[in-house]
């Protein structure tokens, strides 16, 4: 009895997955869900926009300690890396870089919080209609570093939201308890 009941829920749920599941994934569907649930489509975790709702430039600015970087540090970071890999995606000269990683942490201030909030928003944007737009071609060439971005992305919401949770300010109900 209980392995005919068995049977019929995996049945039952591979019939759902399939229903689900139309057509196979390709390469830009997978880098497109990839990408938007690190930047603004909640599925298994908290993507950075949702991380960054609410908070203000004060607590953007709030360190825990000084080993550790600020919200808005690390929202800047998240945009530099973004804007610089969708520079060269479209063959424009990104932005001057000494090499020096820490750097990347440190152009945020008080008072730039919400125009950088605004920028890695649109820059976000922008990947997903490059992604949505480009060749197979370019795609196939480009993959893997569009996979590091979101595994980027999401590394640094985690901090994100770790430094929210040691602030007080993060509410539970959004996605992470």
């Amino acid at each position: 009895m209980l392995f005919a009941a068995l049977l019929i829920l995996g049945a039952s749920i591979i019939a759902n997955c399939q229903e689900k599941q139309t057509t196979p994934p390709t390469l830009r569907s997978i880098l497109l869900d990839q990408f938007r649930t690190t930047w603004n489509q909640q599925d298994w975790f908290v993507p950075v926009m949702k991380s960054l709702d609410g908070v203000t430039a004060k607590q953007a600015m709030w360190k825990p300690s000084d080993s550790l970087h600020s919200i808005g540090q690390l929202a800047y970071h998240l945009l530099f890396w973004n804007k610089q890999s969708l520079d060269k995606f479209n063959g424009k000269a990104p932005d001057a870089f000494s090499g020096n990683n820490n750097e990347t942490f440190t152009a945020f201030t008080e008072a730039t919080w919400a125009s950088t909030i605004k920028q890695l928003d649109q820059v976000m944007k922008d990947w997903e209609t490059i992604i949505k737009e480009s060749s197979d071609a370019k795609l196939q060439a480009w993959y893997s570093v569009i996979a590091h971005i979101s595994a980027h992305n999401a590394y640094h919401t985690g901090q994100i939201l770790y430094v929210r949770k040691l602030q007080g300010n993060w509410d539970p109900e959004k996605g992470v308890k």
